[in-house]
């Protein structure tokens, strides 16, 4: 039997993981306006895979029988300074759901919920890979500066990014 507190943390997770998927998707928006498409798929396919994540905690929901409450969804962020600026929210975004993520795994301890620990270790590599790569472009942003040539190269590095 799983608690009442652990399905309300994971339809918590759940909200969570969709308001991601609704940032990125505004992050393509942002990216679009300013014609840096590699920097608008890249941002698209990740909002494509937070609603992947979204809908994955959905479904374990319902495999433990709980009941999936969906919750509003806050508007998000929708213009941003420069590439950079975007990345580094990008950044501190993903950090927060890393948090996210090991306070649900915390309270799956606490209440010796093994099935609910187990699942979620999948959320940990995946947040481990997800803010790899958001420093290391991150990074060459930051060298790159306002280098206009240098951010379309980075921008066109960026559209090679497959599903």
């Amino acid at each position: 039997m799983h608690s009442e507190k652990i399905i309300s943390a994971l339809n918590n997770q759940v909200n969570a993981e969709l308001y991601s998927s609704y940032l990125y998707l505004s992050m393509s928006a942002y990216f679009e306006s300013q014609n840096l498409t590699g920097f608008a798929k890249w941002t698209r396919i990740q909002s494509g895979e937070e609603y992947g994540h979204g809908m994955k905690i959905f479904d374990f929901i319902n495999q433990l029988g709980g009941t999936v409450i969906l919750g509003e969804i806050k508007k998000p962020k929708s213009e941003w300074t420069s590439p950079h600026e975007v990345f580094e929210n990008i950044f501190l975004h993903e950090q927060k759901i890393s948090n996210l993520i090991n306070e649900l795994i915390d309270l799956a301890i606490s209440e010796k919920d093994h099935a609910v620990n187990n699942f979620l270790q999948y959320f940990v590599k995946e947040q481990v890979e997800e803010e790899a790569s958001v420093k290391i472009i991150l990074e060459k942003l930051k060298g790159i500066g306002d280098h206009k040539n240098a951010i379309y190269m980075l921008d066109h590095q960026a559209e090679k990014r497959v599903n």
